[in-house]
């Protein structure tokens, strides 16, 4: 996605640096531990356990290696845009044209889609971690060229690191890559970074580093460069229209393709991102055949929309293809900050009063899965009562956890038989009498006759049926529900300033939670304004438990910390969580591609088209096994 703070219409626009590149790296670019020190290099690592592809292995197995080379891919972003206005993916101001971080640069290393948290060479031909913990050290591919014929060194790979963490740069990179306290270069092909402390996500973080030549600058300040980069991907920028499609040539003379990370992939001679100022628009143009391929976020949209002659003709197909991405946490959220919700009761009673069955039945087209906690659809999700490993790291905090946490975990009320939404707000009306709201002169007040007011803050006006259900139920309690619509930019600054009272946010799921739960969770981030710690939580239970899954260094272990974690917020009642999808909705132009048969396991569908599918008249299109 363009945004990565937009996951679709009902994402926060991310504003912390630090998560905005974590979120904008492939699956798999995430924390591998200290455990993994080598005092010589290898070609793949994971994170845990050993990597599914052995030494020599020639492909991915959910690529097709025998696939044919040609043809025509057009996409559109998964968010509405408009234009772009520079072809520069790293500086702050302006928008980059779409498919450039895919097609035009490459990484020292790339991940596997497949199994979480491993790597396998790119422009890097094997890495290897010190074995202090304290640096890692690349060795670059004697073939790698970038496109103007010059060899990727070990001095472009330092030119590009310095030049992403200065200031000319966007800031999440000097933020992600704080604890670098020098990259230095060995000899031609070999780079060595050195830490300031230990950090285990530093080397995956440093393997999914962008590669440019100094040339591309020029001389110039790199943030006044717009024009086309000069990189190392298998595509080349061929042509762009008014600044509103760009079209991408595959590169005969790629320097990779011979990789076994490569082969099979990029089969399209050529593909074209054209922008839409408008959903419609979009969807219009879609049907229209003036693309390929797209993803529907709204369940709504796809069962009242996706219809005309296209779809009867059959030209055009609806696809709904298995999720087993990490959901992460969608949900309501309510800032701490405001005194109205820092009694727990108070927020336990909003979250009886969210009645998602009869929102999933009437408006989603049953199309969701209820989100219970903070990792849904991971192993890192807490169930049921604490295990053995949860409560030795749960016990040294009991003093500081209320005592639900030691027993079976919450579940979000619900209003299937035979409990029922009345039955929901009459326990939220004890709670928030316990809690000291009372009906009073028509609404609900405290001791100082305050009235129970909240002010919800929307941009795109995507929630806006959602919270006229939700206000309906709140007025029941004496709760004044107001919805407020902003325009972007207002609703940036507001999220930056945590100037609001309640709002829904989306943080992506990831295969391994690391370092960006402390900007997320942790008591220091709920002072730094624009941090992802929009709640304002403060609480030294939580930081304690963040440590644990920074500290992980086995797979039992960070999933120990992470369900214990879960558990804690969970029975704080910090949020009132929404909703997930395990399937992604994917419209296609039908008889035009193929793809292989095996599904990779962690994707994102417009991802799998571009590395994955050919283009073939021959086979019709269907869904895989």
């Amino acid at each position: 996605m363009q945004n990565s703070r937009m996951a679709h219409a009902l994402s926060r626009p991310l504003s912390p640096a630090r998560r905005r590149l974590l979120q904008s790296l492939p699956l798999g670019l995430l924390p591998f531990p200290a455990a993994w020190a080598a005092s010589s290099g290898q070609a793949a690592y994971a994170l845990y356990d050993q990597p599914k592809y052995p030494p020599g292995f020639t492909h991915f197995d959910y690529v097709n290696p025998q696939a044919p080379i040609g043809g025509s891919l057009m996409l559109t972003p998964p968010t509405v845009g408009g234009s772009f206005d520079k072809l520069n993916p790293f500086t702050l101001k302006g928008n980059a044209a779409p498919g450039l971080n895919t097609l035009v640069f490459e990484s020292l290393m790339t991940p596997s889609w497949d199994e979480p948290n491993t790597m396998y060479g790119l422009l890097a031909e094997d890495i290897a971690v010190g074995a202090d913990g304290l640096s890692v050290q690349f060795r670059l591919n004697t073939l790698a060229r970038f496109a103007n014929g010059d060899a990727v060194t070990a001095q472009d790979v330092v030119h590009s690191f310095t030049t992403l963490v200065s200031s000319e740069a966007a800031p999440q990179f000097a933020s992600i890559y704080a604890d670098v306290a020098a990259a230095d270069v060995l000899d031609a092909r070999q780079v060595r970074f050195s830490f300031k402390r230990r950090n285990h996500e530093l080397p995956i973080l440093l393997a999914g580093l962008p590669v440019f030549s100094p040339k591309w600058a020029a001389g110039r300040a790199f943030s006044a460069v717009i024009d086309a980069p000069i990189a190392s991907g298998p595509y080349r920028i061929a042509r762009q229209s008014q600044q509103r499609d760009i079209t991408y040539a595959r590169r005969a003379d790629y320097w990779g393709w011979h990789l076994p990370t490569r082969r099979g992939q990029f089969n399209f001679a050529d593909i074209t991102y054209k922008l839409y100022l408008d959903g419609t628009a979009r969807l219009e143009a879609f049907k229209a055949g003036e693309y390929d391929l797209l993803q529907e976020f709204i369940a709504r949209n796809w069962a009242r929309q996706y219809r005309g002659p296209g779809f009867d003709s059959g030209a055009l197909i609806k696809l709904e293809l298995p999720n087993h991405n990490p959901a992460g946490f969608q949900g309501f959220v309510v800032n701490l900050r405001r005194p109205q919700f820092q009694d727990v009761r108070v927020r336990q009673a909003l979250a009886l009063a969210l009645d998602f069955q009869w929102l999933d039945r009437m408006l989603f087209y049953s199309a969701y899965k209820r989100i219970e906690g903070y990792f849904a659809n991971s192993p890192f999700e807490a169930r049921g009562v604490p295990g053995a490993d949860e409560l030795a790291l749960l016990e040294p905090l009991r003093a500081q956890l209320p005592p639900a946490v030691f027993g079976a975990l919450p579940r979000m009320p619900s209003t299937h038989p035979p409990n029922s939404l009345r039955g929901n707000l009459l326990k939220a009306r004890a709670l928030l009498e316990q809690a000291g709201w009372h009906w009073r002169d028509g609404a609900l007040r405290n001791a100082r006759g305050q009235a129970l007011v909240i002010d919800y803050l929307d941009t795109q006006g995507a929630m806006s049926r959602i919270i006229s259900v939700y206000a309906q139920a709140l007025q029941r309690l004496g709760i004044t529900l107001n919805y407020r619509l902003v325009d972007f930019a207002l609703y940036q600054q507001r999220m930056d300033t945590f100037d609001f009272d309640m709002t829904t946010i989306r943080y992506g799921g990831s295969t391994s939670p690391g370092n960006e739960l402390f900007d997320r969770f942790g008591s220091h981030a709920a002072a730094v304004q624009g941090s992802d710690n929009v709640w304002g939580l403060r609480d030294p239970a939580v930081d304690a438990l963040i440590a644990k899954v920074v500290a992980a260094t086995t797979m039992r272990q960070l999933q120990a910390a992470c369900r214990a974690l879960d558990r804690v917020l969970v029975c704080g009642w910090y949020s009132v969580p929404q909703w997930y999808s395990d399937t992604f909705r994917v419209a296609i132009a039908a008889h035009k591609f193929a793809w292989p048969k095996t599904l990779p396991q962690y994707y994102q569908p417009e991802g799998w088209a571009v590395q994955c599918w050919w283009a073939d008249q021959k086979i019709v299109s269907r869904a895989p096994a």
